[in-house]
This record gives structure tokens, sequence and C-alpha cells, in this order.
């Protein structure tokens, strides 16, 4: 004969809680998106469209929340969208991949010159240039555009500057392509025509001040 065991309450608990810890009774459990399902799906199931003619119209606007909230759960799954605005475009200039903010090259620019390494900084002087131009959107750098591709898109925003920007491209290639020697005066002419171009006003917004006054 089996003699029941009638166990005092903390015992009781500790029985429960070893039941309740089963594997059977883990996987039972809903999932966070199961609550969330179930919550969304309470909400709408509240709503109760007014008998009228506005009836399409409250339809409508339903419509639009369940979008929303569709909307808001795959970001959750899977985040804000990257932005393709550092694409190849921004990584990639003059068929090179590059990172680099204006400043920075700038920066390199200054730091090669002062080593007397000129042609060197020249290349960056250059290309923080058409980097400066590009992230003010005056022009627009494919991965590929050229030296003198660029040079020609700038003119047209600084027509004043036209002669000096080609130039600039001519020295760039022949630094970087040909392998030619460079001195001081070759860059400081260079990084004066990147410091006017940082300051000066492009030709469409000069144009848009004509046409308000």
């Amino acid at each position: 004969m089996t003699i029941p065991v009638t166990p005092d309450t903390p015992e009781a608990q500790s029985w429960l809680r070893a039941e309740l810890a089963r594997p059977e009774y883990e996987a039972a459990k809903p999932t966070w998106f199961d609550r969330l399902s179930k919550s969304i799906g309470d909400w709408i199931a509240s709503l109760r469209l007014p008998e009228s003619d506005n009836v399409s119209q409250w339809g409508s606007l339903v419509l639009v929340v369940i979008v929303i909230i569709g909307l808001a759960v795959a970001l959750w799954f899977f985040g804000m969208p990257r932005l393709r605005r550092r694409s190849q475009v921004t990584d990639s200039l003059f068929g090179a991949a590059e990172s680099r903010t204006a400043a920075m090259m700038r920066a390199d620019a200054q730091k090669a010159a002062r080593a007397g390494d000129h042609a060197r900084a020249i290349e960056e002087m250059f290309r923080a240039l058409a980097r400066g131009l590009s992230e003010r959107t005056l022009v627009d750098m494919t991965p590929g555009t050229t030296a003198h591709g660029f040079a020609a898109q700038a003119a047209g925003v600084f027509p004043r500057f036209a002669d000096e920007l080609d130039s600039a491209a001519r020295g760039f290639d022949a630094v970087r392509y040909l392998g030619a020697a460079a001195d001081r005066a070759d860059y400081d002419t260079i990084a004066g025509l990147e410091a006017a171009l940082r300051t000066e006003t492009p030709r469409l917004a000069q144009q848009t001040v004509a046409q308000v006054n």
C-alpha cells in the first residue's frame, strides 16, 4: 500500500518549478514574436469601423497603419538599410579604392610636402581637391572618372579656374602615372587652387543669386 505524501509549501513550490523547467514546457512557451504578433492581431481586431459613409476612409487608414507596423517589424529583424551614398562613388577615386575625406587627404598632402615628397604631395592634394568638390556634390565622381574628366566637370562649375584645373590634372597624371619629378612650386600651385575652390562660390549658386536679385 502506497502512503500518499503531502509536501509542505516550500517543497511543493520546488516540485512545481522543476516540473515547469522540463524541455517540453519550455518549448511550448510563446516566443517574443508570437507575443508581438498576438498583440498586433488583438489591436487590429479591436478596431471598429464606423457605420457611415466614411467607412472606406477608415479602411484606408487601417491599411496604412498595418503597412507601417509591417515596416517596423521588418526594421526590427533586418535593421536600417545601408545608404548607398558610401558606395563605389565615395570609396573609389581615380580608379583606386579610397575612403579618406578631403580633409584627411589635405593633411596627408601637407605632411608629404613638409617631408619633401612633392610628387606625393601633389597627388594627395589633387585627390583632396576632387574629393572636396564631390563632398559638396558639385561634381559626380564615378569609379571610371579620370583626372581630366574631373577637371572638365569642375571647370563647368568654376569656369574662371578652367585653365588651372586642366593644368592640375596634367600634373597629377604626370606624377601619378609617368613618375615625373616635382618641386615645391608645383605643389604650392595645386595647393593654392584647392584652397581657392574651397571658398569659391560655384557658378550654379551665382546664377541662383542673380535670378533672385
